[in-house]
């Protein structure tokens, strides 16, 4: 089992009990999101931003427009953190004080690079459409020069991260077990629903394969 290095930066200490380090189990919770967040400092401001990401072995790769202030702010800087979090459940108790969320939560830290050869930024944005919907890419109009040349392309790899997961039932006081007070927990899903075409499309064109596909998968 390969584990992140442990530091201050990653270290988990509200919830020590709930933190993983196993890069297996951090790559599992990466790979069930598509939407990160992304920390960075403006004007003495700090912001986090939701942007979709893609990832290749300890690889995040970010992408937007050239004249995006986030992306250009974290590469001035060198520095950034990425957070995934996905909600599972609503946990109910008896008390306020016990009322709670199960998720699965992961914080990186690494170094960035901007992606400049041609090629290379093609097959990484090719790479984000298809982590996106596998099989999407290939049907789609060829991306020209100018929107290549617009394109800024962020390599963030993964230096140091840890996970934090809470998968548990109702946690109340004893006392207040016996309380005439339902408690207990409201499961969250994310699913797909049937998808919608554009209205603009001409009458002979269906859903292609690829996307009743992943509908089937995530309904």
């Amino acid at each position: 089992m390969k584990e992140y290095e442990k530091s201050k930066m990653n270290r988990v200490k509200r919830g020590a009990n709930r933190a993983e380090y196993d890069v297996e189990k951090i790559n599992k919770i990466l790979d069930a999101g598509f939407i990160c967040y992304v920390g960075y400092i403006y004007d003495g401001y700090p912001i986090s931003i939701p942007m979709a990401y893609s990832r290749k072995g300890d690889k995040i790769y970010l992408h937007g427009s050239t004249a995006n202030r986030m992306l250009l702010s974290i590469l001035e800087t060198g520095k950034t953190s990425i957070t995934v979090m996905h909600l599972d459940g609503l946990v109910l108790a008896r008390s306020g004080f016990h009322h709670s969320v199960n998720y699965r939560s992961v914080t990186l830290f690494g170094s960035l690079k901007k992606i400049d050869d041609d090629k290379e930024k093609w097959n990484i944005l090719e790479d984000i459409i298809e982590y996106m919907m596998e099989g999407r890419w290939d049907s789609l109009r060829t991306m020209n020069q100018k929107e290549l040349d617009r394109s800024l392309v962020i390599e963030f790899t993964i230096e140091k991260a840890s996970a934090k997961v809470r998968d548990a039932g109702v946690n109340d006081e004893p006392e207040d077990e016996e309380l005439p007070i339902w408690a207990g927990i409201v499961p969250i899903k994310q699913i797909a629903l049937p998808p919608i075409s554009d209205d603009k499309l001409p009458n002979n064109i269906s859903i292609p394969k690829h996307v009743l596909n992943y509908y089937n998968q995530h309904k």
